[in-house]
């Protein structure tokens, strides 16, 4: 066999053992390998899929990354800190949170919630939900004279906008009061419990009093609101069993256990 022939061999071997080395190892640091299968894995459970950063510079920007890590953690080994006491006590409690973490899943995989509870729970919330919108308009006043006198005044047949622009110290009195439509939770209780009492048309009898002040109310109607369609509101009923099966899961987990508080 000629040189050059055992040279072409001696390079075509280099080359494939070159080519296995590289598929087994993605980079090497201080010695330490960093396996294909380490990549993988890497993006699977920190970037969410494997292939998102699988080719050209997102896979090398990805590496680098691990190569980073992997210096950063064999400093830390050399400094001593997995001797640390505080630090092996940090690891421990990662370590239950994880292992209660797996428990979660596996107790929700094994409990899947299915569309017919999905759907039972948004009947039974929308049988339930009793939510109207009102539309009014006030008078703010800072004392509960002002107020009495103002109602005193409507009663004995004054324009409610009138009164309002002349009198109101709220930022709606140049409008006349006028709210427009509003969710009762988008006014402090008071003023939204003493709307709900009213009916249409009717002005407050008393003033009401808020931490801004004393109001005159006048309600000019009120509907009904139309619930939010299911698929609208799936992921969030979704979100709710969830954590309710959790209270479940935990809740059995308390009544089989011996519990003792000291």
């Amino acid at each position: 066999m000629t040189s050059k022939i055992k040279t072409l061999i001696a390079g075509s071997l280099f080359i494939c053992i070159a080519g296995v080395s590289h598929a087994k190892d993605v980079a090497t640091v201080n010695g330490k390998g960093i396996s294909q299968k380490d990549y993988e894995q890497f993006l699977t459970h920190r970037l969410g899929s494997k292939d998102k950063a699988a080719n050209g510079a997102n896979r090398q920007r990805v590496i680098e990354e691990m190569v980073n890590r992997e210096l950063i953690y064999q400093d830390a080994v050399k400094q001593g800190i997995t001797k640390d006491s505080t630090f092996q006590y940090q690891l421990e409690q990662l370590k239950r949170d994880a292992i209660m973490q797996a428990a979660i899943s596996k107790n929700m995989s094994a409990n899947p919630i299915t569309d017919m509870e999905l759907k039972n729970e948004y009947e039974t919330k929308i049988k339930k939900a009793n939510v109207k919108e009102y539309k009014a308009s006030h008078i703010l006043l800072k004392t509960e004279k002002e107020a009495k006198d103002v109602i005193k005044e409507l009663n004995n047949g004054a324009v409610f906008s009138d009164v309002a622009k002349a009198k109101s110290t709220g930022p709606s009195g140049k409008n006349g009061g006028d709210l427009g439509w509003f969710n009762p939770s988008q006014m402090v209780p008071a003023f939204s419990q003493a709307v709900a009492k009213m009916k249409k048309g009717a002005i407050t009898k008393e003033p009401v009093k808020t931490q801004f002040g004393w109001h005159v109310i006048k309600l000019a109607d009120s509907r009904k609101l139309e619930p939010p369609k299911f698929d609208e509101v799936k992921k969030q009923l979704h979100q709710f069993l969830q954590s309710k099966r959790l209270q479940d899961y935990v809740l059995k987990l308390r009544k089989k256990g011996k519990i003792e508080v000291k």
